[in-house]
């Protein structure tokens, strides 16, 4: 295998996961993003991995072929070992499971039957409303049953950010903390493909760029020719503080899906709850109200809660094209963004992804 130098810009889960798998496999890899400055915590307006729960919903997806499907489970059967590497003390790292998605009417629960029946050896199946503990007195509208996957469920942002921060160091991968201004074709013969200008001034050469900018990534490559449109869509999520006796989890699924809407124990009494699908940039309460409403489904216990804490995150959907934009659209100009919902879980693939084009480059 060739060695590149690379220059990755983001360093959101796809990013900072991208930058440290071309580490391990030999690369010189930097990793640019203003944010690196900012300490890593939920309040307010966040950066999508940050804003994100985190879910990883592989196998409960619901398409049986295709790109889509193929990512997901490549990044299913990484994440494992992924997390036994970058799981370190002072940041705990785990895969929690399971994930129940509920259904919200017969018909639903129809297609849910068959999904298990068809994939009974990736861990799915159905479950009715006697059939798990979470499905009685402590979720009464459960009366069309559910899928349990035991492979499903989420991992936790915070701590894979902090994990990736300590495995880029160890790879001495140098992260650089400001914005870039633009890209450049090199007209060196014989050189680095591509010239990077970053707003303090400083200019760099690299054999291939990978952008992994989420919405900022379409400035990038306009001035060299290339179209790829996003739009913003915000999510909200809230921590909840239950106030009844809703403060044993036992027989809870690490994730619980009703109606779209994510919910996550943690803790002893506490929920996150999230997220919505809101179009633009600015958070609407009314989407936040209907979101832990969940379309009148919200047990009493849920609608008591107290909202300890809210933040929201802004998400890059392609316009006219699937989630996500993985693209070589030069040779050494790759673009690796563009994961909507999916960023924590398709991370793995993607990282794996991109490793393999720059098989492809060449630096003569």
């Amino acid at each position: 295998m060739n060695s590149h130098t690379v220059a990755v810009i983001g360093a959101g889960a796809v990013g900072a996961s991208t930058a440290w798998h071309l580490a391990k496999h030999g690369h010189h890899v930097i990793l640019i993003d203003p944010k690196l400055n900012e300490p890593i915590k939920r309040s307010g307006t966040l950066p999508g991995t940050t804003a994100s729960l985190g879910v990883l919903m592989g196998h409960v997806f619901r398409r049986t072929s295709g790109r889509g499907w193929r990512l997901r489970q490549r990044s299913m059967a990484l994440w494992p070992s992924w997390i036994e590497e970058l799981n370190n003390q002072e940041n705990p790292l785990q895969l929690n499971t399971p994930l129940i998605q509920l259904a919200s009417c017969a018909a639903e629960a129809t297609q849910m039957e068959q999904l298990a029946k068809q994939r009974k050896h990736l861990g799915l199946e159905l479950i009715s409303q006697n059939s798990n503990p979470c499905l009685g007195r402590s979720w009464p509208h459960t009366q069309h049953g559910g899928l349990l996957s035991h492979q499903d469920g989420y991992v936790e942002p915070i701590s894979l950010q902090k994990c990736l921060r300590a495995a880029l160091q160890k790879q001495d991968v140098e992260q650089i903390k400001e914005p870039v201004v633009y890209i450049e074709r090199s007209s060196a013969i014989g050189g680095a493909r591509w010239l990077l200008h970053l707003a303090g001034g400083t200019n760099l050469s690299h054999d291939a760029i990978v952008i992994c900018a989420a919405l900022g990534s379409e400035a990038l490559i306009e001035p060299l020719g290339h179209s790829r449109p996003m739009t913003p869509v915000l999510g909200q999520v809230i921590d909840l503080e239950l106030i009844s006796d809703q403060n044993n989890w036992s027989g809870w699924p690490a994730v619980l899906v009703s109606h779209g809407i994510n919910m996550i124990p943690h803790g002893t009494n506490q929920l996150w709850i999230g997220a919505t699908l809101e179009p633009g940039d600015q958070p609407s309460k009314c989407c936040l109200k209907a979101m832990q409403n969940l379309e009148g489904d919200a047990p009493d216990w849920l609608h008591k809660a107290k909202v300890i804490k809210q933040w929201h995150g802004l998400r890059g959907r392609p316009i006219e094209r699937p989630a996500p934009l993985l693209e070589q659209l030069e040779p050494g100009l790759i673009l690796a963004t563009g994961h909507y919902r999916n960023g924590v879980l398709l991370a793995p693939a993607s990282a794996e992804w991109v490793k393999q084009q720059l098989n492809c480059v060449t630096t003569s």
